[in-house]
């Protein structure tokens, strides 16, 4: 089993910056792509930015320019660095990972237990 544990959400004020990171423990052999994705009440979870193992990554178009992912395959954990932060950015922040295991012949998809992003005065 594998787990995903977030870190960094909370309240701030428009304009600010906040570092949400994200560790993976368990039973893992490596991790092919690590990811963000947001989600509102109501709505369907979408993605906020993705970066595989060789470092590519891959934003939405509202994450670009104010919004970094970045990862550490070694103690493996991903971060997403978000500065200029906009009210609109307000919602539950996922982390999500495909895990290769010990005797899974595929890499199983985890998600974690999601993050409160509130941008406001």
């Amino acid at each position: 089993q594998v787990q995903l544990v977030e870190s960094g959400g909370g309240l701030v004020q428009p304009g600010g910056s906040l570092r949400l990171s994200c560790a993976a423990s368990g039973s893992i052999f490596s991790i092919n792509d690590m990811g963000w994705y947001r989600q509102a009440p109501g709505k369907d979870r979408e993605l906020v930015a993705r970066i595989s193992s060789d470092g590519t990554t891959n934003y939405a178009d509202a994450a670009k320019g104010r919004l970094t992912i970045s990862r550490d395959n070694a103690k493996h954990t991903v971060c997403l660095q978000m500065n200029s932060l906009k009210p609109e950015d307000t919602d539950v922040y996922y982390c999500n990972a495909d895990v290769k295991q010990p005797r899974f012949v595929v890499p199983v998809n985890y998600w974690g237990q999601g993050t409160q992003v509130t941008v406001s005065s």
